[in-house]
């Protein structure tokens, strides 16, 4: 048998060398949302391509860290655009292994329809006497909005609790008896006392109470730091630490708590950000 000459064998030895070396790097990076650009209120799902499916998952955005998932062999990640976030482009991180790359989302304008009031004084201003209760309501709350379950527990579309559709739009700003108030948060849905609210998709009961400004009050975390809270109820039909399915009934439309009639007020919180549960809701067939 013919010897191979050495000065052949180095560059084709170097050859497989490289092309062993490039089938073996890690893919770049590549991100995409959905939607493209965003609203204040918005929920973005940025889908991450390149990243291993063994290699840690960071993305950090508007100064917090995001948990991810994975979505019809997909990595995936939440983002809660926040009532208070300004317009303009915004820089997310994300990290896999030794992969680093940014995404520019751009956030756009959203106005927010204003609403001037009167009502009785007794409803703006609460009594000296329950100032304790309602700040350590608030800090239980607040400390919930702050930490996520590490797994997904939702499964599939989200779907409003009730039939009718909102008619209190999230963001709404109020001026009641000339004071201006904080924006509305939720989504008011003007239901019958007594009608049925259904679990917008699965999850765990972390709270089932009467709080002072929501009365009777159901929160149920969906996994990953998004959570629903369900206010006004006239009974509720739920425990702490119960785990829910999509559509089971939670309790029904009340007038409980600093409100004026029955309705169901349905607010969601996604890794802190006060988000439209609505917006949630038209998202449905892009966070199974």
């Amino acid at each position: 048998m013919a010897a191979v000459r050495p000065d052949l064998a180095r560059p084709a030895a170097a050859l497989l060398f490289w092309v062993a070396a490039i089938a073996s790097a890690p893919l770049p990076l590549t991100v995409t949302s959905s939607p493209p650009s965003a609203h204040p209120g918005d929920v973005v799902v940025l889908t991450i391509g390149g990243a291993g499916a063994a290699e840690p998952l960071q993305v950090r955005a508007f100064e917090r860290d995001l948990p991810s998932f994975v979505s019809g062999g997909k990595r995936r990640a939440l983002i809660g655009v926040d009532l208070d976030v300004r317009p303009g482009i915004h820089a997310i991180a994300i990290e896999s292994g030794e992969q680093r790359t940014t995404y520019s989302l751009r956030v756009i304008r959203r106005e927010f329809a204003t609403r001037r009031l009167t009502v009785d004084p007794a409803f703006v201003n609460p009594p000296e006497t329950e100032r304790s209760r309602i700040e350590r309501e608030r800090e239980r709350l607040d400390s919930l909005w702050k930490t996520w379950t590490p797994e997904k527990l939702w499964e599939g579309a989200f779907a409003a609790p009730v039939p009718e559709p909102a008619n209190s739009a999230f963001g709404t700003r109020s001026i009641l008896n000339g004071e201006p108030r904080s924006p509305h948060g939720g989504a008011d849905f003007p239901s019958p006392a007594g009608t049925p609210i259904e679990a917008a998709n699965a999850g765990r009961v972390v709270l089932a109470e009467a709080l002072y400004y929501t009365g009777n009050t159901v929160v149920v975390d969906h996994g990953l730091g998004l959570y629903s809270l369900f206010a006004h109820m006239t009974d509720i039909r739920v425990h702490g630490g119960e785990t829910v399915k999509k559509g089971d009934v939670l309790g029904t439309v009340g007038s409980t708590g600093r409100v004026t009639g029955a309705h169901l007020h349905w607010s969601v919180r996604l890794n802190g950000a006060r988000v439209d549960p609505v917006a949630l809701v038209r998202l449905s067939s892009n966070i199974s």
